[in-house]
């Protein structure tokens, strides 16, 4: 395949992907109004394993769910991972409106540049600290008139950014050994395993909740964390990672329209505010890593 065919590809794959993960955050606030945040991470997770395995099984690839020996304990990690960023993800979208939690994870990329520092060695720039500033600032800004009403929110998000983090970079280490299908499969079998024991040791398994939200749930499972981590990891594969980030950092700029359209939802101004910081940042951020030949990451 040719250089250029395969930009394209990386291109619409991280547009799809972006889209797709954008509606996670629509379809489950919708749900959580019929389930508490464990029984809806353990039903959402548990069914993108099922679509997943589908998936395998339509395409004949259940032969790959072999995993080779050195990346099983990467793939545990990745699992239990992902299983305690659900709670903390959804736990903090019950508290907060979809289109700011979406504006909070624009942090990610921070996350991921402190940890190269930290644990790679990697060197941090003089002229990063200032977009780093800017996203910090934004975030203060976006929230300090409503701290005591959203606070819980969004250190629980903060929480699923340190794991989206962590997940990022397992992802990321094994996408060119494993099928983008087969490393789906096990972040959210996996995962719901980890959910499950959590929910059912606490006592918050509760499933009365009608129809209507069953349907949203179960949908939204499939377009969000099946079919958009599908399309995200097979960007990766043709895609150097900078560039998905750039696509990524976008994800607020749809999640704001779909928030008004199907939820009537709307952040407050010092949210809209101060998220359109966070972006300019982790954007002035980007685009510094790649004048420098090093590849940043997002959710």
């Amino acid at each position: 395949m040719k250089l250029h065919k395969k930009k394209y590809l990386g291109l619409y794959y991280a547009l799809a992907g972006t889209f797709l993960l954008s509606t996670n955050f629509i379809t489950a606030k919708y749900a959580l109004k019929g389930f508490n945040p464990e029984t809806f991470s353990l039903i959402w997770t548990s069914a993108a394993a099922l679509y997943a395995l589908l998936i395998i099984v339509s395409k004949s690839q259940t032969k790959e769910l072999r995993v080779k020996t050195d990346s099983r304990n990467k793939i545990i990690l990745l699992g239990i991972i992902t299983g305690a960023g659900m709670i903390f993800t959804w736990a903090g979208l019950a508290l907060l409106d979809p289109t700011f939690q979406a504006f909070l994870f624009r942090f990610t990329p921070v996350i991921n540049i402190l940890f190269g520092s930290i644990l790679f060695g990697e060197v941090l720039r003089l002229k990063e600290i200032f977009p780093i500033i800017v996203v910090v600032f934004g975030g203060l800004f976006s929230s300090i008139s409503d701290w005591k009403v959203i606070s819980g929110g969004i250190i629980l998000t903060l929480l699923a950014v340190l794991t989206t983090s962590v997940q990022l970079f397992i992802g990321k280490d094994r996408i060119k050994t494993i099928n983008p299908g087969v490393l789906v499969f096990y972040r959210a079998a996996i995962g719901s395993v980890v959910i499950f024991i959590w929910t059912f040791s606490a006592g918050k398994l509760v499933i009365d909740a009608s129809l209507s939200f069953w349907i949203v749930l179960l949908t939204g499972a499939f377009l969000g964390p099946t079919l958009s981590f599908l399309f995200l990891f097979h960007s990766f594969r043709y895609w150097e990672f900078y560039r998905t980030s750039v696509v990524l950092t976008i994800q607020p700029l749809i999640v704001l329209p779909l928030s008004y359209m199907f939820l009537d939802a709307l952040p407050n101004r010092s949210q809209l505010l101060g998220g359109l910081l966070m972006m300019v940042g982790v954007l002035w951020l980007i685009l510094i890593h790649i004048r420098h030949g090093k590849i940043p990451t997002s959710p």
